[in-house]
């Protein structure tokens, strides 16, 4: 979280200033978390969106609760 927010690497969220964690998902080991990445960054815009709704819908900064 902290290179995301400090843009420490090129990418999405530097690129985009994207600095707010709206939404998170906890996988078993770093392979789950990459394969389960990489099937979301397939879905279209309005999927990713209704799917931060469902469990975040004041999309409230989720970092903080993390810390």
């Amino acid at each position: 979280m902290y290179q995301h927010r400090n843009h420490l690497v090129r990418g999405f969220s530097s690129k985009y200033n994207v600095c707010r964690l709206v939404w998170f998902s906890v996988g078993d080991s770093m392979e789950a978390v990459i394969k389960e990445e990489k099937r979301l960054k397939k879905w279209n815009r309005d999927w990713k969106i209704q799917m931060i709704e469902k469990s975040n819908p004041s999309w409230k900064d989720l970092a903080d609760e993390l810390a």
